[in-house]
């Protein structure tokens, strides 16, 4: 099986520094021409029992069809953050999942 990372090409990339944070969001293409979205969120960690620090790194993939839904929904979600406000529940008749459906969060 050929490595992803073989196949893609890096397009654009911007890089937001937030405290001990990093994010990276890179517009890469596939073969085809077809360009994705990957968000990497970047932690610098102090491992004390080795003296040294490390990256921990976390990626998400948004790919082209998934766009408009993803930026939507990071639109609610921080405007509920901001305000409170719930977003109106909205139903997909083409899909089994309700994808806009909230949930509350239980610990």
């Amino acid at each position: 099986m050929e490595n992803n990372e073989s196949r893609q090409e890096e397009v654009f990339s911007k890089a937001v520094r937030a405290g001990k944070r990093t994010y990276f969001m890179d517009v890469k293409a596939m073969k085809s021409g077809e360009q994705y979205l990957t968000i990497t969120e970047s932690k610098r960690k102090f491992i004390d029992e080795q003296g040294k620090f490390i990256y921990e790194k976390h990626k998400i993939f948004v790919y082209p069809e998934d766009f408009e839904k993803f930026v939507k929904g990071l639109t609610q979600t921080i405007n509920f953050i901001n305000t409170g406000e719930l977003p109106p529940v909205e139903v997909d008749e083409n899909s089994a999942d309700n994808e806009y459906e909230t949930f509350e969060r239980t610990e």
